[in-house]
């Protein structure tokens, strides 16, 4: 009876394989941070290795993303970065949701919330494990963004809107 429930959770385990999620693997810059917005060569280095494999369109993936379940959770932890920052899609929000998210950018990195511990965990992304430097070039490039946003547009388009309940 043993022997039989292990070959089924083989063959599920192998069947399983075949059911891939969507890959996060376009490289469209139309709408990118970078479009807009100065990137220094060192603050890009930090954001390629650190923060773009879950919040930008074009993911790195590792080994493991082949393997089912393991692709799953990482489509969905992919989805959900983007869903809260997409360095792709960046310049289509409003320049209020901009400022915003560089506010964020800093909140984040600051408390070390990002990048999340389960992407720096065994090191599976060392690289992605940044310094205290590395994550002060960034809340620094980040206040600078928001800087040369309060310097060119007015101070109330700055503002994000209230949603009317």
């Amino acid at each position: 009876m043993a022997l039989k429930i292990f070959l089924g959770l083989i063959v599920v385990f192998l069947l399983v394989q075949f059911i891939r999620p969507e890959r996060n693997e376009s490289d469209d810059r139309t709408n990118d941070i970078s479009t807009k917005y100065e990137i220094p060569k060192d603050v890009d280095h930090v954001l390629q290795v650190a923060c773009n494999d879950c919040h930008s369109n074009k993911t790195v993936y590792p080994w493991y993303a082949n393997v089912q379940p393991a692709a799953w959770w990482l489509s969905e932890h992919v989805n959900d970065g983007k869903r809260h920052l997409n360095f792709s899609e960046f310049t289509r929000l409003p320049v209020a949701v901009q400022n915003h998210k560089f506010e964020e950018i800093v909140e984040m990195v600051e408390e070390k919330e990002m990048p999340m511990k389960e992407y720096t965990y065994l090191g599976l992304h060392s690289e992605a494990d940044i310094t205290d430097d590395q994550r002060q070039l960034i809340i620094d490039w980040a206040r600078n963004q928001m800087d040369f946003l309060k310097a060119t547009y007015p101070a109330d388009s700055l503002v994000l809107k209230r949603r009317k309940s």
